[in-house]
Parts: structure tokens; C-alpha cells; sequence
């Protein structure tokens, strides 16, 4: 998807954006504040101009991917079918412009042509447990936190919110980083230390078989901790130097990958707060779980402009994966439905319980496979109604009627969502800036793999043009 770049900006250009994305999200509140499971409840449909359902009305999934999302399939000719309104084509363009881009600056053959669950860039050992997904986001983070360490002289690695320690591995033992590893799950912290000794035992067995690969130095596994990280409270643990500091002291790189909601606010405020942190390389995830207030806004500016609030409805849709809806809106696949089908199994549920709103339902399998009724029947069930409560056939059948408005409509809040996460991400830009920290936002990971793929990196010293340096990908 197209947008802006962060790096291109200059600090009173990222307020102004700030200020820009405030009015916009006001003016289409509606659109996000929505619940489409609400659809047919709250007449959705209905609430959009006449013009936009005439334009979108009868767009199938592929045509709304092409012309609304702005994501041809490969080779196709953008054509509409009719003239658009301008407030809609108001709207997609705005949409595209004010949102940061998330298409990375390096060009290289994707990593997984040769096989699709295993990069051709990380060896076997570091493959192994790791799903294609992490091994692409572990290789990209982690090659950039070395570039970042050696720019600013750090003499150790903090991975905050580390789980199984896939990152810290390859960090410490594919990279040669000083690594502590932080998390607060003990299971998931004895895991990495079983994986690590796997690890371990697979390179030995390498290097026998192929002493060229003989590692140079020592290595070092990560050093791994449990402890849940306070987002109100400094991590004495988090600051602890694992070796006796150098001459020049100790100087940490802090890291997350998606640390989630408040996990990455604890970094940006360790970063802040605390000398010995002089490097930071974040990626967020999970916005809905940010705490109100706390998590957002934490910037002087963002927090004084008129509609900076962000609900929980429309931080949750800014978690959503664009690029993945569109190739399934380019596939048309029966899975499309359903949004319409648990739609109207919302009207059967206030019609039964008109208290009981926007209910929980636990996944039923195969939906595309089943007809309305058969999946009303079981959502009822799931939520504690009779089943057998008598149906409207020939409503339902009119509501499945509507299956690609329905779409349209979550394509329209889905086109919106970007700016959502950019006003998060560039609140935390400006809030480091007002304390006058250097920080940038990079796209590092490819969005088709990892959507949640903008890493915010700050440092304590001006790195001017070699903020470019880690945009780079590694030719090895």
C-alpha cells in the first residue's frame, strides 16, 4: 500500500500530520467506530452516503481489492465500472497519503522462492521450530539491532518480551550479540533454554561436519530472565549489565518484537528514563490492550489536539492485516462470508435476548461449507440460546443476499485502518522527539508476512544519514 514515509518528515511536519490524521479520523468516525457484525442491527448499509452505495453496490471481493483497496491482482488493468463520487475518492486518497508506508526500502528475491516454509537466508539450525513468519521477522529485526548496537557502541542486548527466545538465539548465537533475554511466562522461558541448548548441540554438530564454519570466538547463549515488566514502573532487572561494563560503561540496546499493547510503552519509557539505555528498536503490536490513559497518547501534542481519543473499536481495527484481506478479497474464496453470516446471526440474538449484544462466539469450522440456518443453529447454541428457536428463512436468505455489502463495508473501515496506527506510532515518534531523543520509523518486515512490520528505532545521539544504513538488507 502506498503512503508516507516517517524519515521524510521534519518534526513540525510529523505535528502537522498529527493534526491532519486527528481531523480525518473525526470526519469518519462512523466508519470505524462500526461493529460489522452489527450490519444488519444498526443498518450499516444505511449509514454510508447514497452516492458511495451506489458506487460500491454490487462490487464483487476482486473489484472491491482493485478499485476501494487499491491493490490490483498482478497484471490487472484498473478500470471502474462507474464515475465514483468525489468524497469517496476523497477518502481513498486520503487514506493512502496520510498513512506511513509499509513497503520496505530493500528489494531483494523473497527469501522463501526455493521452499515456502524455510528461508534461504538463515541456516537450518536456526530454522528449526521457528514457522516462516518468525524466521523472516527474527532474521530482519535482529540483523538490524546488530547494525544499531555496532552504530552506537551498545555492550549488550535486552529482548523484552522474548517468549520462546527465537530472536535471542539468533541474536546471540547466529550474530554474536551479548544477549539478555526477558519474560514473563516461566514456561515459555524454560522452552527457550531447551532450545537453546538444541541449538547449540546443532551448530557443534555443523562445525564438525564442516570445519571452514568454525566460529571465530566464543559463544554465548542468552542470559534468560523471568519477570513480568511493569509498564508504570522501571525494570531494575531489565537495566542489570550481565558482564562488568567496560571503561566507557555499560550501554544497553533495547528490543521487542510485537511487544504487545503496554509492553512496548515500558520500552519507550525505559529508553527515556534511564542513561545506560542508548538505543531502542521496537516493533509494536496489539494497540486494543494499550491502557486508556497511559498508553495513549503519550506525546504533549497529540494528547492537546482536538479528537485525538482512540477508542478500543477503532485501536483493535488497526490491528487488522490489509494486504492479507486483499489477496483473499482477489481469491473470492467462500471464507468471505462470514462477516454476513455472523451478522445475522446478531439480529436472531437480539431478537431471542435483546440485552445480550455483540456475544462472543466460539470458531465454528467450516463455515463456508454450511448453510445460514446451519450456522445460526450453532452460533445459538455457542452462546447459550436454544437452537431450535424458530427461524426467519426468508430474512436470513436476505441478509446472505448482501454477503458483498458487507465486505465493502469492512473494506471501507479496513482502508481506514492504517491511519489508526499511524497516529499511534507517530505519537510515540513525537513524544521522544519532545524530549529530544532521535527516533525514526522504518517498514522492515515484508507486510504479506508480518503486517505489524513498522520498527521505531531511537537513539540518544544524532545518526543522521546512517539511519539509512539499517534500512539496508544484508547481501549474505
Amino acid at each position: 500500500m502506498p503512503g508516507i514515509s516517517a524519515r521524510g518528515l521534519s518534526h513540525e511536519e510529523r505535528r502537522q500530520l498529527a493534526v491532519n490524521l486527528t481531523r480525518v479520523l473525526a470526519l469518519y468516525r462512523s466508519i470505524l467506530d462500526a461493529y460489522i457484525i452489527e450490519f444488519f442491527t444498526d443498518n450499516l448499509w444505511g449509514t454510508l452516503p447514497n452516492s458511495w452505495q451506489e458506487a460500491l453496490d454490487g462490487l464483487n471481493p476482486p473489484q472491491l481489492a482493485t478499485l476501494l483497496l487499491g491493490m490490483p491482482g498482478e497484471g490487472e488493468v484498473v478500470r471502474y465500472r462507474s464515475v465514483w463520487p468525489l468524497t469517496l475518492l476523497a477518502l481513498k486518497s486520503t487514506a493512502y497519503a496520510l498513512a506511513f508506508t509499509r513497503t520496505p526500502g530493500f528489494h531483494t528475491p523473497s527469501e522463501f522462492l526455493e521452499n515456502p516454509s524455510q528461508s534461504s537466508r538463515l541456516t537450518a539450525p536456526f530454522r528449526k521450530h521457528v514457522r516462516p513468519k518468525k524466521q523472516h521477522e527474527i532474521r530482519r529485526l535482529g540483523e538490524l539491532v546488530k547494525k544499531l548496537s555496532d552504530l552506537t557502541g551498545c555492550t549488550q542486548v535486552v529482548d523484552v518480551g522474548s517468549g520462546q527466545g527465537h530472536l535471542s538465539r539468533f541474536m546471540s548465537l547466529g550474530l554474536g550479540l551479548v544477549v539478555k533475554s526477558i519474560e514473563g511466562d516461566q514456561r515459555l522461558v524454560e522452552r527457550a533454554k531447551r532450545l537453546d541448548q538444541e541449538l547449540l548441540q546443532a551448530l557443534e554438530k555443523e562445525e564438525r561436519r564442516n570445519p571452514q564454519m568454525v566460529q571465530t570466538g566464543p559463544r554465548h547463549s542468552p542470559h534468560h530472565v523471568v519477570r513480568w515488566v511493569d509498564p508504570t514502573a522501571l525494570c531494575e532487572e531489565l537495566l542489570l549489565p550481565l558482564e562488568n561494563p567496560h571503561q566507557g560503561g555499560t550501554r544497553l540496546l533495547l528490543t521487542g518484537l510485537h511487544a504487545c499493547g503496554d509492553l512496548s510503552v515500558a520500552l519507550l519509557r525505559h529508553f527515556s528514563c534511564c542513561p545506560e539505555v542508548v538505543a531502542l528498536a521496537s516493533v509494536g503490536c496489539c494497540y486494543m490492550k494499550l491502557s486508556d490513559p497511559g498508553g495513549y497518547p503519550l506525546s504533549q501534542w497529540v494528547a492537546g489536539l482536538p479528537g485525538c481519543e482512540l477508542p478500543y473499536r477503532l485501536r483493535e481495527g488497526a490491528c487488522h492485516a490489509l494486504e492479507e484481506y486483499a489477496e483473499r478479497l482477489q481469491k473470492a474464496g467462500p471464507g468471505l462470508r462470514t462477516h454476513c453470516y455472523r451478522a445475522a446471526l446478531e439480529t436472531v440474538i437480539r431478537r431471542a435476548q435483546p440485552e445480550l449484544r455483540r456475544p462472543g462466539v466460539q470458531g465454528i469450522p467450516r463455515v463456508h461449507e454450511l448453510k445460514i440456518e446451519e450456522y445460526v443453529q450453532r452460533g445459538l447454541q455457542r452462546v447459550g440460546l436454544d437452537p431450535q428457536l424458530p427461524l426467519n428463512l426468508a430474512a436470513l436468505r436476505g441478509h446472505q443476499a448482501q454477503e458483498n455489502r458487507v465486505v465493502a463495508f469492512f473494506s471501507l473501515a479496513l482502508l481506514l485502518a492504517p491511519l489508526v496506527e499511524t497516529l499511534i506510532l507517530l505519537d510515540r515518534l513525537l513524544y521522544l522527539q519532545e524530549q529530544g531523543f532521535h527516533a525514526e520509523l522504518l517498514p522492515i518486515f515484508s507486510p504479506e508476512l508480518s503486517p505489524r512490520n513498522l520498527v521505531l528505532v531511537a537513539t540518544k545521539m544524532p545518526l543522521g544519514q546512517a539511519f539509512s544504513v539499517l534500512e539496508t538488507e544484508d547481501s549474505r
